[in-house]
């Protein structure tokens, strides 16, 4: 990694040891050199660009600083302009922005250049929540952040960003069942439903039954069940010539959830339900469990289906 040269000299080279405390990051490089190295020390991340006037004034100044705490907190610097996704996933309006992780969380930060003074309470107050030992704040809010913005990615046909973002996540934490279970639904979309078996079989231990990764196998099952259904125009004339034609209702459902038109195929199994709730051994019914288990209980269209299926099954 490039290490920029101490504040108050552009030609000084920079000591082994400040390289190590002061880095210029990237997208790729966050989570091993900040919420990675966070663990261990609190990471100063300033987010800044070339052409921001206010940026030259706080960077050496928080430079200054972190070297004056000798090891005590560390800081990276992120340029927005060639690296703009860590920024957008935090929500960065305006630059500078600086934010501190601990612990792998974001415990603190401002907006804008401050006096040195204020500066230095700010890298203090890093150093006595280290030596304490614990961080404020309770869910690891950049890490929900990124597991947001991969399935953001996902849901609007992103596969790249997505399995991105996932992959790196793991390499960090191999054990973590949203981005394992993620990346499983990134080989769904992309249609490689081996690969996808196989990485399910592959799953540590330790997470091998969470719900993220029974969502992502009930998925997997439901994929391989729209494998062959017909072309989804041929399938509402069958229905539209006669709303009574179960089969191709049951396989225009299919259609729909296969083109990723997921409330379209609710919408029909809820009203094949409706006709003849007992067709084929209560298949419209078990069809909508298996996709409420793979949207997994939480998804908004889970739950308003199952109120809907309880309303027609009591009515």
């Amino acid at each position: 990694m490039f290490s920029p040269p101490p504040a108050n000299n552009g030609n000084a080279p920079m000591s082994a040891a400040g390289a190590d405390l002061i880095k210029e990051g990237t997208d790729r490089s966050f989570m091993a050199d900040v919420i990675e190295a966070s663990r261990s020390v609190p990471v100063i991340v300033d987010f800044w660009a070339p052409w921001c006037g206010p940026c030259k004034q706080l960077g050496p100044a928080l430079e200054k600083a972190v070297r004056a705490a000798k090891g005590a907190v560390k800081m990276v610097k992120i340029d927005t302009d060639q690296h703009p996704m860590i920024a957008q996933q935090l929500r960065v309006q305006s630059i500078p922005a600086v934010y501190a992780f601990f612990q792998g969380r974001p415990v603190d930060g401002f907006v804008g250049a401050l006096p040195d003074s204020q500066i230095k309470t700010f890298v203090d107050r890093l150093v006595k929540l280290a030596g304490a030992g614990g961080a404020n704040g309770g869910a690891q809010e950049m890490l929900d952040e990124l597991l947001a913005h991969a399935k953001q990615a996902l849901e609007e046909g992103d596969m790249h960003t997505a399995a991105e973002v996932y992959n790196r996540i793991l390499e960090a934490d191999p054990e973590n069942a949203p981005a394992y279970a993620g990346l499983v639904r990134c080989l769904i979309a992309a249609k490689d439903l081996e690969q996808a078996k196989e990485m399910i079989a592959a799953a540590p231990e330790s997470i091998a039954k969470d719900k993220e990764l029974l969502a992502a196998k009930s998925a997997i099952e439901v994929a391989e069940q729209t494998q062959n259904v017909g072309p989804i125009a041929e399938l509402m004339e069958k229905v539209a010539h006669d709303k009574n034609d179960h089969q191709a209702r049951f396989d225009l459902a299919m259609a729909l959830y296969a083109a990723g038109k997921r409330e379209a195929a609710v919408d029909e199994l809820l009203e094949l339900v409706r006709r003849d709730r007992t067709w084929n051994e209560d298949a419209a019914r078990k069809q909508l469990v298996k996709l409420f288990e793979a949207f997994g209980p939480t998804d908004p269209l889970t739950i308003s289906a199952r109120r809907r299926l309880s309303s027609v099954l009591f009515s």
